[in-house]
């Protein structure tokens, strides 16, 4: 029993002192500051390191709501944006096709009265506009008359058309376009069509309408001839420019006539 007792004290015997505890907590207080001050300056970058800016810049939140994001624009910018600002500047649709109604009824005047003269700027334009209306009244009134003869006169318009532009660049040292003398002639045309729509009355087959188809002609060939001039710098040569366009409504005179 005296040997257990002895065994008991040997065996919880030890050299433990509450200073030593004591010791014990101040050192591992210490431990963990010395810890997290190490945490901290190891999540610090240092003084020569590179960081990028959005680690640097404090988190920005989203301003904006959703479906309907921030406005970018301000409302002085918006309005000049706005589509009728956009429409405005765009030209007209008739101006875009080429369509210029006061140009239009300035050459039909001019076709009118062969002694009013002809503005060059004017009748050099390229306007088609005129010469199929009047090719297309000269066929319906061929048409009241009983003649079939737009095939007829859609051909012998095209052939005058290119046989004038080849004589016109062989006279003329500008030279002239095609749509310029498609332009010219059927402007001129419609002298013809007031021939047509009398057909269509009375009986051209006398010597009344032979010599209104002859005044015709002439009326129609002195108009082109004087356009014709006037828009390439030919003076001098007008009779040379009539006896061609003469022979041109000629044909179409007697499309009218017979």
């Amino acid at each position: 029993m005296a040997h257990f007792e002895q065994f008991h004290c040997d065996f919880y015997q030890s050299n433990y002192n509450i200073d030593d505890q004591e010791n014990y907590s101040t050192c591992d207080s210490s431990e963990n500051l010395n810890g997290n001050k190490k945490s901290q300056t190891g999540h610090r970058p240092l003084a020569g390191a590179f960081v990028p800016s959005e680690m640097l810049l404090p988190s920005q939140s989203y301003t904006g709501q959703i479906l309907q994001p921030t406005v970018l624009y301000s409302s002085n910018t918006l309005s000049h944006l706005s589509y009728n600002d956009v429409f405005d500047e765009e030209p007209p649709l008739l101006e875009e096709l080429g369509i210029n109604f006061e140009h239009i009824w300035q050459k039909t005047l001019t076709v009118l009265n062969p002694m009013k003269p002809a503005d060059g700027s004017i009748m050099n334009e390229t306007d088609l506009t005129g010469p199929v209306v009047f090719c297309l009244a000269l066929g319906a009134t061929l048409l009241l008359a009983g003649k079939v003869h737009f095939g007829y006169v859609y051909g012998v318009s095209v052939t005058g058309c290119l046989a004038m532009h080849a004589l016109l660049n062989l006279m003329s040292i500008p030279g002239v376009s095609h749509g310029c003398v498609a332009s010219v002639l059927g402007y001129c045309l419609l002298p013809m069509v007031i021939l047509s729509s009398s057909a269509a009355i009375f009986s051209l087959h006398g010597i009344l309408g032979t010599l209104l188809a002859l005044f015709v002609i002439g009326w129609c060939s002195l108009s082109a001839s004087k356009i014709f001039t006037s828009a390439l710098a030919m003076e001098g040569q007008q009779l040379l420019i009539a006896y061609p366009c003469a022979l041109l409504y000629g044909l179409f005179a007697l499309l009218a006539v017979f």
